[in-house]
């Protein structure tokens, strides 16, 4: 079951002069009082700066560090949203997490936003509206993603309020796994067909080296009509006219992994005597062809008979 991440709001009473929004209710606490005084001081101290500056051109608006400080941080103090993972997500947003694993997002509003129980939040997984249950949206929402698919990886969940998608909050998910990379195969190829091997080396991160190996020993590509073709999902052994000397054995493929290690897949190849292919078309072209000439002879020949009896 997707594990829940649970955070305890209390609604702050109605009150129709809330300052910050004229249809967002909020309680007037003495710290937001004593903000606003502050910010209202130094609005005024800036603007009698400037005027200051326009009378005598030669003046510089100048600030104390504590003072400009103090600005900078009430100007950047912005109302928003931000979001709660598990796995923990990094400092640049991204969580790590494994292929059929779980991911549960929480999306909280910002402590200046904490008492506004009533504001509905949004979803979306790479820009499309994740779908939410009524009681899923207001003060905080929840996402849970499980079990987590190929798919997932590199996908980006963002939440954003409802009345204004511009305060919102991201984070993306690296998806890792292994290559699939496991058993065995009975590989039987006729004496000088082609012989074709694939492994599926698809994973994240990319596999660091990818090695064919034929009896234990290196596949000598120099050597027996050896091609190898690799690409960032399969690599492929190819052998043109094979040899029941030469190519008949037991192949294997290792991928090995930074994160997971080393993984293998082996092939065990039968090499078996040329069998005479007929032309099947052909074939069936000449039987119709004999089939319609026997009819039609037949059809001839019973109208003969019948005409030799109605002349007794």
């Amino acid at each position: 079951m997707c594990p829940q991440l649970h955070v305890k709001y209390i609604r702050a009473p109605e009150d129709s002069n809330s300052p910050l929004h004229p249809h967002i209710h909020t309680q007037e606490s003495s710290e937001v009082k004593l903000r606003q005084d502050t910010r209202s001081f130094l609005a005024a101290l800036l603007y009698q700066n400037h005027m200051v500056h326009q009378r005598n051109s030669k003046m510089k608006l100048m600030f104390t560090p504590p003072l400009f400080h103090l600005l900078l941080c009430c100007a950047t103090q912005t109302f928003g949203v931000k979001i709660q993972s598990d796995p923990i997500l990094s400092t640049d947003g991204i969580i790590q997490t494994e292929l059929d694993e779980t991911v549960s997002l929480l999306c909280l509003l910002d402590d200046d936003f904490e008492g506004q129980a009533d504001e509905e939040l949004v979803w979306l997984r790479n820009g499309a509206v994740v779908r939410l249950k009524e009681d899923n949206k207001k003060g905080n929402s929840s996402v849970c993603i499980t079990p987590v698919l190929y798919e997932d990886n590199g996908a980006t969940f963002t939440c954003h309020l409802s009345r204004n998608a511009t305060v919102k909050a991201s984070v993306t998910l690296n998806v890792t796994y292994r290559p699939q990379l496991s058993g065995s195969a009975e590989v039987a190829v006729e004496d000088e067909a082609t012989l074709v091997m694939q492994c599926d080396i698809w994973a994240n991160p990319p596999v660091s080296s990818i090695s064919w190996t034929l009896n234990g020993k290196t596949v000598d590509l120099s050597a027996g009509g050896f091609t190898v073709t690799t690409d960032a999902f399969t690599s492929q052994l190819t052998a043109n006219s094979v040899e029941k000397s030469f190519h008949e054995g037991t192949y294997q493929c290792t991928a090995d992994s930074p994160i997971y290690g080393k993984h293998s897949k082996l092939f065990h190849v039968t090499v078996v005597e040329k069998t005479i292919k007929f032309p099947l078309l052909p074939i069936i072209a000449g039987l119709v062809v004999v089939c319609l000439t026997a009819f039609f002879a037949a059809f001839s020949r019973w109208k003969k008979i019948a005409k030799c009896c109605k002349g007794k």
